[in-house]
């Protein structure tokens, strides 16, 4: 890593009723250069143990990761939670076409290498679309690779369906200029909020505190405009490049056929998703070689947070496979 990570301490209080300074007081605080951009970093556990790099998803940060970092680095891995490019304290480039997925994929490898030559990667929502691209892309930095409630990202397009249109209405109206950016930002991050409380199943899974701190990361400048920056990039790639695969009878011919992942592979998903139908959840042997997927019927969007033991007990036995 580059600079010399310090403690920062907190005093709030986490799901569960937990204070959360266990966690502020458990984590160092960091910044690296990857790909070019700075990217701030949490890192737990022990310096010489296995690394696990944890990518957080919209509209989020490490701190979405606050009930797994102290049972990952208690059970002995050297525990690393970036914020995301565009998010919180990491930089914030300019502009659409640099929050494409290659380049937030190159960011991600580009991270493991300056900790190890592989890390065990695991991704929600948003950081599990990179973390899947990541594991296709750069499989040589990837130990296991582990997906929670996130698409692969050709899947999403080519088996892009009514019921999966319905549910991701949001992502097409943040394709407008500047409007989602005044939209979102209206009474305090008011329509995020409810956003943390409608797609969870916990009712104590984001406290009062929780979201304080959440509205504090997307008041960064450019937090807001660069996290709905990675939908209008995604958009007008990827979208455009598969969208042809979901044509019935001929799609499969317009489109190339997809590089399996082939490195361990555990997706964990909360059925009670209001924005990702169970479906894609399905069929992910065609996008991977060694694909093991957990449902998790009691939980939502945030599935770590809903089920957060059993959904970090099944993290550690995916690292030892």
């Amino acid at each position: 890593m580059e600079d010399t990570p310090t403690r920062e301490a907190g005093s709030t209080v986490g799901p569960h009723g937990k204070p959360t300074a266990d966690v502020d007081e458990l984590v160092t605080h960091g910044q690296t250069i990857a790909n070019g951009v700075r990217l701030h970093y949490v890192a737990a556990g022990p310096e010489d143990g296995p690394p696990v790099v944890l990518l957080h998803g919209f509209p989020e940060f490490w701190y979405t990761w606050r009930e797994q970092l102290p049972a990952l680095a208690a059970a002995g891995y050297r525990v690393l939670a970036p914020d995301m490019r565009g998010y919180n304290r990491s930089e914030k480039p300019h502009g659409i076409d640099v929050y494409r997925l290659p380049t937030l994929a190159d960011d991600v490898a580009a991270f493991v290498r300056t900790v190890n030559d592989a890390a065990h990667v695991v991704g929600h929502d948003w950081g599990g679309v990179v973390a899947w691209d990541v594991a296709r892309s750069h499989p040589e930095t990837v130990s296991t690779l582990s997906v929670l409630n996130a698409p692969h990202p050709v899947e999403y397009a080519r088996e892009l369906d009514l019921e999966q249109i319905r549910r991701s209405w949001y992502a097409l109206t943040f394709q407008l200029p500047w409007l989602p950016e005044r939209l979102l930002a209206r009474r305090g991050f008011a329509s995020l909020e409810r956003l943390f409380r409608e797609w969870t199943v916990r009712p104590d899974a984001f406290t009062d505190d929780d979201l304080a701190r959440y509205r504090v990361a997307l008041r960064q400048p450019g937090a807001l405009e660069s996290a709905i920056n990675y939908y209008r990039a995604f958009a007008r790639t990827m979208v455009r490049d598969q969208l042809p695969g979901a044509i019935p009878v001929v799609g499969d011919r317009l489109v190339e056929p997809v590089d399996r992942v082939d490195v361990p592979t555990l997706v964990c998903w909360g059925e009670r998703d209001p924005a990702l139908s169970l479906a894609r959840s399905d069929g992910l042997e065609a996008y991977a070689t060694d694909v093991v997927v957990e449902r998790y019927p009691d939980a939502g969007h945030w599935v770590h947070l809903d089920a957060p033991g059993r959904v970090t007990e099944r993290l550690l036995s995916s690292f030892s496979r």
